[in-house]
């Protein structure tokens, strides 16, 4: 059975803070002058992100 529509703007919310704790960890570490760690630390950031992006298109929940 499809999830409904509270359900899925729950999981939105979740992927989003996620993927935004990810990029506030990345920029910590760029500001920190770790810039190595920073570049590491984009990859899973992206992809979050990206995921996040995903889900929302896929379900029509507007940007």
């Amino acid at each position: 059975m499809s999830k409904s529509r509270k359900e899925v703007l729950e999981e939105s919310k979740k992927n989003a803070v996620k993927a935004g704790v990810v990029t506030a960890g990345t920029v910590a570490l760029a500001v920190a002058g770790m810039p190595v760690l920073a570049t590491v630390a984009a990859v899973p950031a992206a992809v979050l992100g990206w995921k996040w992006w995903k889900h929302r298109a896929q379900n029509g929940i507007r940007f």
